[in-house]
């Protein structure tokens, strides 16, 4: 019995040394995992941050804070009458159907003073519901100025101290016979320049040069420094009456505008059939079609380009 004592003190000093042991393992590993974590954030200070994804919502934030101000500020204003209510009720699911990267596209309903009763509830009902209708102060007309008038409009309406400059990088004028991809024409403009461009598909038809004569009145595109200097010029204020698309060919040439053209053919082109010179089939590179001048042409075409592939399955319809 006397013989358990020594035991159990070699024992109790062997645990002491033990438990000693086992803290001393850890205050060792304790440094290293420390050391180690260190060195780990001085690495990943030092990788840039474009290599490696972050989930943090300031990063996301930031990205798109700066993505939003090179974004491509575009105004496409659709030229058409007051009574036009069906037509532009169509161009809206046409386009508000349209989601373009990368740029603020605002399609605009424009035509001269009202002159009946009822538009002037029917239109202003569109105004409150849609806000997308411009009114020039003029009288309908064809050929005596309305190109002008549109154009000039522009600076005073949208030039604000509370927006960007330029309001717009780039100002349309296309016709309601025309559609439009919106992808496909932001991504065309995206390398060029933002002044003194004319963007558009030239006439006459076999021409593919845009120094030579004007654009295609189908739909053209300029820059907004040429929007301004249409309303400070006298060049356009005197010579209005004619063919506007031609017309205002004239003031680019009289005015030596415009030193960066782009033509668009046959990216842009008019309906298939009846086949002209202007005509191209569809296909994949389209940035515009004209002369949609019945539903069944829009149909044709919306079909081809495959516009409703994104609409969602529901429990609500069933479209075969």
């Amino acid at each position: 019995m006397k013989s358990a004592k020594p035991d159990r003190r070699r024992f109790i000093i062997s645990c002491f040394f033990f438990i000693l042991f086992l803290c001393v393992f850890a205050s060792i590993n304790e440094v290293r995992f420390g050391s180690v974590l260190k060195f780990g954030q001085c690495a990943l200070a030092n990788v840039p941050s474009h290599s490696y994804n972050s989930s943090s919502s300031e990063s996301i934030l930031a990205s798109n804070n700066s993505s939003s101000s090179e974004e491509i500020r575009i105004l496409i204003g659709i030229l058409t009458l007051p009574d036009q209510y069906q037509r532009r009720h169509f161009l809206r699911l046409i386009y508000g159907t349209q989601s373009p990267e990368g740029a603020k596209v605002d399609v605009k309903f424009v035509f001269c003073n009202l002159t009946k009763e009822d538009q002037k509830v029917l239109v202003a009902l569109e105004i409150m519901r849609y806000d997308d209708i411009i009114i020039l102060n003029c009288k309908e007309n064809m050929n005596k100025g309305k190109t002008y008038t549109y154009f000039s409009s522009l600076p005073e309406m949208f030039n604000d101290t509370n927006t960007p400059y330029p309001p717009y990088h780039y100002v349309m004028k296309t016709d309601d016979d025309s559609y439009f991809r919106l992808n496909s024409l932001v991504e065309s403009l995206r390398p060029l320049p933002r002044e003194d461009l004319y963007y558009g598909y030239v006439i006459p038809c076999p021409s593919m040069d845009p120094f030579v004569h004007y654009m295609s009145g189908m739909g053209y595109l300029i820059s907004w420094d040429i929007v301004e200097w249409i309303k400070e010029s006298e060049i356009p204020k005197n010579h209005l009456e004619g063919p506007e698309d031609k017309i205002f060919g004239d003031w680019i040439r009289d005015g030596h505008r415009a030193k960066n053209r782009y033509n668009a053919k046959w990216s842009m082109y008019n309906f298939p059939e009846p086949p002209t010179r202007c005509t191209h089939e569809l296909w994949p590179d389209t940035i515009a079609v004209h002369l949609l001048k019945n539903q069944e042409k829009w149909i044709q075409t919306l079909k081809y380009f495959n516009v409703t592939d994104n609409l969602k399955p529901s429990k609500l319809y069933h479209i075969p």
